[in-house]
This record gives C-alpha cells, sequence and structure tokens, in this order.
C-alpha cells in the first residue's frame, strides 16, 4: 500500500480522496529536521502547502519518495533541482486557487474605488463623514487593462467585463483572436494600453524580465486619476516607485496584496502611502481555494502512485524515462529552437507548424514538439512550463502547433524546421544535430548557415560588403565583449547581397554596443537572442 506524508495542513476532502484510494496516510503537520527527512524516506508521496520547506538536505537519502505535491501555485518551499537529481516528481496544483484569487482581485479594485477600508476605520473611530471625503468612483464605463492573460489574468478579465468595464489586455503569447473571443482588446505592448487605464492590475510571474515590470516610468505613463492592483507577487511593481507616484498624486490610489518581503519590515514605504489598500497575501485564502488544491494535490499523487500517470509536473515528462534519455539531445535542440522564436517573434505567436526530417522520423516526435512548445513559452507564463502541460497552454492561449513529417533525409541526416507565425509575419528557423551531441542552427529565415546554438547569440541582417565585420569587431573589442564565433548566411551567395550573421558572444553586449552596430547603413536589423549554455537541460527533464 502506497504512504503519504501530509507535511502541512490540509482541508479533510482530501484526505479522504486519499484514503478511498486506498492509500496510508502519515499526517504530521509541521514535523521539522531529522523527523522531517524519515518521514519523507519512509513514504512514497508527500503533500506540502507553504508552511513546510524541503530542501536538498531532506532529499539527500530519499529512501522510497517519488512524487511531491504542492497544494498550491508556488514550489519555492521544494529543492526542485534536488528532487530532480533525485529522481522524485514534483507536482503543483496551479488551477485550485484561480478563482479566489481573481474575486480578490475584483475585491480590492472596488474596495480601492469606493475607499471602502479608509471609511469603515472612520466609522470604528466614532465619525459619521458622510460627505466628499470618501468619494469615490464607479467602475461602469471604466477601462482595466489587464497584463498577463493566463488563468488568473482571464479570470479577472471575465468579471471585469460583468461589471461593465472595458478590458485591455497584454499577454505576449494571447493571439488578437483569442482575446477578442474572450471580450478583450489586445494591446500591442504595456507601454501602448497604458494611457487609456482608468485601473492596471496585474497577473504575470514574477522573474528576471518581470522584476519592476511597472516602475516609475510605467507610473507616469498612466492617467493621474488611474488606480493600480498587484495580486500576483511582489516585485513586480516597484515598491518605492509605487509610493512616490501616490505621495505626488501621479496615481489616485493602489492596492497590494504582496510584497516584495513577507511579512513587510517596519517602515515599509507603502505602508505611509496614501489612497492604498493593503492585505497579506490573502489572494487565495477561501475555504474553497484551500479545498480545490488540497483535492488536487491528492489526486496527483492518487493518479500518479496507482497508475504512473504524471500531470502538472514542474521537473520531468510524461514520457517513459529510457526513452527521454535516449532523446535528450533532441528534447535539447527543440526546446533551443522555441526559445529562439520566442525571442525574435515580432508580435503575438499564432501558429506554429514543426516539421520534422530523416531520422527524427523514428523519435517520438509528440514529446520534442511539446518540448519546442516549452521553449517557447517558458520565459512568459505564471505556471511552470514543461512537456507535460506546454501544448495545453499554448492552446488555451490561442496558438496552434501543428507537426509533420518527412522520412527523407534531404541535406541532414535529421533536421528540425520550425515556421512560426507571429504578428501576421511567418518566420522559419531550422536545427540539426552533427555527430551524437552538437547542436547547430542551419537556417534563419531565407539564409542558410551553420551556427552554435547556444549562450548569447547576436544576430544581423546585412548587406555583405567588405568592412563589416572589422566594423563589429572593432566596437565589441571598445566595449569588451569577445566574439567567439561569426557565421554569414548568404541569400544568392553573390557579393554584396542580402546576407544574416551570427554572432555567438562570451557575454550580453551593452545596449551602447548594439545600438552602434544598429547605425551602421548597410546593417537593417540586430537581434540579441540569448540561449542556455551548450549542454544545459531545463530542469524538467532531470
Amino acid at each position: 500500500m502506497p504512504r503519504v506524508l501530509i507535511c502541512d495542513p490540509l482541508d479533510a476532502n482530501g484526505l479522504k480522496l486519499l484514503e478511498a484510494a486506498g492509500i496510508e496516510i502519515d499526517n504530521r503537520p509541521k514535523l521539522k529536521g531529522a523527523d522531517l527527512q524519515q518521514a519523507l524516506r519512509d513514504a512514497d508521496g508527500a503533500i506540502v502547502r507553504s508552511g513546510t520547506t524541503i530542501t536538498a538536505a531532506e532529499l539527500e537519502r530519499p529512501g522510497k519518495l517519488r512524487a511531491i505535491a504542492r497544494a498550491g501555485v508556488g514550489v519555492d518551499n521544494i529543492d526542485v533541482a534536488a528532487a530532480t537529481r533525485k529522481g522524485i516528481v514534483v507536482m503543483n496544483t496551479p488551477g485550485g486557487n484561480t478563482v479566489s484569487a481573481a474575486e480578490h482581485t475584483i475585491a480590492l479594485l472596488m474596495s480601492m474605488s469606493r475607499r471602502i477600508p479608509a471609511a469603515d476605520a472612520s466609522m470604528k473611530a466614532g465619525k459619521w463623514e458622510r460627505g466628499t471625503t470618501f468619494l469615490g468612483t464607479q467602475l461602469t464605463g471604466k477601462t482595466i487593462g489587464v497584463v498577463g492573460l493566463g488563468r488568473i489574468g482571464r479570470e479577472v478579465a471575465a468579471r471585469a467585463i460583468g461589471l461593465q468595464m472595458k478590458v485591455v489586455g497584454y499577454d505576449p503569447f494571447l493571439t488578437p483572436e483569442r482575446a477578442a473571443q474572450l471580450g478583450i482588446e489586445s494591446a500591442a505592448s504595456i507601454d501602448a494600453m497604458l494611457p487609456s487605464c482608468d485601473f492596471l492590475t496585474i497577473h504575470v510571474p514574477l522573474s528576471d524580465d518581470t522584476k519592476s515590470l511597472i516602475n516609475a516610468r510605467e507610473l507616469a505613463m498612466l492617467p493621474k486619476h488611474a488606480r493600480v492592483l498587484n495580486v500576483a507577487r511582489g516585485g513586480i511593481i516597484n515598491e518605492a516607485a509605487l509610493a512616490d507616484a501616490l505621495k505626488a498624486g501621479t496615481i489616485a490610489g493602489a492596492a497590494v496584496d504582496v510584497f516584495d518581503q513577507e511579512p513587510p519590515l517596519a517602515g515599509h514605504p507603502l505602508g505611509g502611502a496614501p489612497n492604498i489598500v493593503l492585505t497579506p497575501h490573502i489572494g487565495a485564502s477561501t475555504v474553497e481555494a484551500q479545498d480545490a488544491v488540497a483535492r488536487e494535490a491528492a489526486q496527483l499523487l492518487i493518479d500518479f502512485l496507482t497508475k504512473g500517470v504524471v500531470q502538472f509536473a514542474v521537473n520531468m515528462a510524461a514520457v517513459d524515462r529510457t526513452e527521454l534519455e535516449e532523446m535528450r539531445h533532441y528534447v535539447d535542440l527543440a526546446r533551443r529552437l522555441g526559445l529562439l522564436h520566442a525571442q525574435v517573434a515580432t508580435g503575438p505567436i499564432e501558429r506554429a507548424e514543426v516539421t520534422y526530417r530523416g531520422d527524427l522520423t523514428r523519435r517520438s516526435t509528440k514529446l520534442l514538439t511539446a518540448a519546442f512548445a516549452a521553449g517557447l513559452l517558458e520565459k512568459g507564463l505564471s505556471e511552470q512550463v514543461n512537456v507535460v502541460n506546454a501544448t495545453l497552454f499554448a492552446q488555451e492561449r490561442g496558438i496552434e502547433i501543428v507537426e509533420s513529417t518527412n522520412p527523407k533525409q534531404g541535406d541532414f541526416a535529421n533536421l528540425m524546421q520550425i515556421e512560426v507565425t507571429s504578428g501576421g509575419q511567418k518566420y522559419t528557423v531550422a536545427g540539426t544535430m552533427f555527430g551524437s551531441q552538437y547542436l547547430r542552427l542551419v537556417q534563419l529565415g531565407p539564409f542558410r548557415l551553420d551556427s552554435f546554438l547556444e549562450g548569447t547569440m547576436m544576430m544581423f541582417l546585412h548587406q555583405d560588403v567588405p568592412g563589416l565585420i572589422g566594423y563589429i569587431g572593432t566596437i565589441f573589442g571598445k566595449h569588451g565583449v569577445n566574439i567567439a564565433q561569426m557565421t554569414v548566411g548568404r541569400k544568392l551567395q553573390v557579393p554584396g547581397g542580402d546576407a544574416v550573421a551570427v554572432l555567438n558572444l562570451d557575454s550580453t553586449p551593452p545596449a551602447e554596443a548594439v545600438q552602434e552596430v544598429i547605425d551602421h547603413p548597410k546593417i537593417s536589423q540586430v537581434q540579441v537572442v540569448n540561449l542556455p549554455p551548450v549542454g544545459e537541460m531545463p530542469a524538467w527533464f532531470g
């Protein structure tokens, strides 16, 4: 009989599901240190919430432990890399708190717009300030900008539409057509939507790319009557800049449920800011959400321990491990082509057509297509993206992914060619594997070439004229950027014609260096793409 350790208090309905499935329950919340380590070793699976931290030390000798389910979305309290190294599946419950988080956003929206907390505090102080002291603003007819249209963002948008608000949304992975189906007007960029927003709400993951996504510059682009909400993650809206904007009257109000550091330190700038509603990270704190995540976590472990089924895993694929090891380098190739396409896309991605040729047609192309989709989406979604859920997330965002095969080898023993339509334009990249492990980029648009598919890459379109290589070398030498490799692909194989060049760089070039390259009259387009170092596999691969 499989055994599951309950590491944190779990709703009773989750426990009942486990019991009904014939699973032995070790219900000992809040274990620490050696006691936690031993309990994990004795269990086949474990369920945690936010109270228990599972580090590499707890997983050093995992014993029977095969799976950990997080009753919630974030897995920050689990050392996923350590679990992966030990062959332990880590799963989460991405949908359980969606509705509660969306409802809390709307609750804050209304509280802020009608100044309810301040009015409540005034009444409890014995006052009766019925005049204009708490003059608010109605929501009907107002425009709300939603940054990030994943599960929670879409639920917020639906509720705002129900309140007769106009919803403008920005999400690089949601096509305008799909947005329109949801009643959302798609914005080309965050900057484009800000001047029209009466309210702005953020629903994106916290990452290096989204840290201080809304800063002083963006706040200044909002109308002075605008109000801002953050029920996503602390740090996405710069807290100091938000406090300054409130104090200066640059914006009219704010509501915040999440903070850079939780709990916030004494003297936090938002604590003394005017016209702000603060809550202590309670977006998912409802009876229904706790019941839902408990049920989902229990069902994940039931399916895994009794059927071998893996869902919502953040660190492995739903395929046979032997097969996955045999396909390691092809999976790496597919993911890198997805990462590249995501960074060169000219707008919302609408369609991807993946074509396999030669040896690849005898492999699990479904897995490779999922690995490509994971690379395409992994930097822009709040959910943990891997080969298990990537194609589903793409489908939810209106991205059509199709694949075809051609067993004929052509110029290469194996070839993965991917045409992506974004912003109404089609762009093709292709990659291959030389020997048993060497990944190469062999096509960019109409150009054929042979480039390393790794690290920092600068790609530029140009006319193939003398002096360009020296010009660029001088610029990068001046800025201390080393060129590791350079490849040129010509369209017509004639001097002076159109060509593309790919530089593999040892470091990311500063913006000034890139601008100097762009300024050359024979260079028409420059893009810097960041890919993983050679050999670095995604965490979900194991």
